[in-house]
């Protein structure tokens, strides 16, 4: 029995080391260091409004602990390397900040959210701006402000009819003159083209055949023969 006893307990003795060294394998520094850090996690979502789930461009996804963030594109959209456990703002002007948490056990490589930001209004208060001190100066000055007459004012003087007149006289032609003087004229060649418009040649009485048959009209009426007692 003595014997017995001795091959069980070298057997349970060898029985406690494996387990020991399992279990020291099991938590090796390595395999201890890596339950100790964080995941990194890929933090993508889109910014939009409260009201019409537009999106919000130029608004910044922020890590205050870490020291980087970036910003949404025109369509609200980002995208950014995170850790878990961490603590992301989201800022935009106008809209109140908002924060989202990354769980510290989350298991998964990506966490996408849809941000809806809400309208920060503030009202300011109303700001009155004098050039006095007091109110009370600004009247006295006003009830002492002496304006000058009508007649020779330098706005009499402006409304002057000879200043206008040649103001008037010497303007330089504006661009709608210059389109309208130049639309006129192509519509005038246009005309002379077909025929509707006098030329040089119409103008002509020496060039036009109506003139020469109505000169040879008047020749066979006799219309240019001397008549008694008129000259010519």
């Amino acid at each position: 029995m003595p014997c017995m006893s001795g091959s069980v307990r070298i057997r349970f003795s060898w029985l406690v080391l494996v387990l020991v060294i399992m279990a020291l394998v099991g938590l090796s520094p390595s395999r201890a260091q890596a339950q100790g850090q964080r995941r990194v996690v890929q933090f993508t979502g889109i910014i939009a409004t409260g009201d019409s789930l537009l999106g919000v461009p130029g608004a910044t996804v922020f890590v205050p602990k870490a020291g980087r963030g970036t910003a949404t594109n025109a369509y609200g959209y980002f995208s950014l390397p995170v850790l878990t456990g961490d603590s992301i703002v989201i800022r935009s002007l106008g809209y109140r900040n908002q924060t989202v948490v990354i769980p510290p056990d989350y298991q998964r490589q990506s966490y996408s959210v849809i941000v809806q930001l809400k309208e920060d209004a503030t009202i300011l208060p109303e700001v009155r701006i004098f050039p006095y001190a007091t109110e009370k100066e600004f009247k006295r000055a006003f009830l002492a402000l002496k304006l000058p007459k009508e007649r020779g004012s330098a706005m009499a003087d402006n409304l002057n009819e000879q200043v206008l007149r040649r103001i008037f006289n010497n303007a330089p032609v504006t661009s709608m003159g210059n389109y309208r003087q130049t639309m006129d004229n192509q519509q005038y060649d246009q005309a002379r083209r077909m025929g509707t418009a006098p030329t040089p040649q119409t103008n002509n009485p020496l060039l036009n055949p109506f003139s020469w048959l109505q000169l040879i009209n008047q020749i066979k009426q006799g219309e240019f023969k001397k008549k008694e007692g008129v000259d010519y």
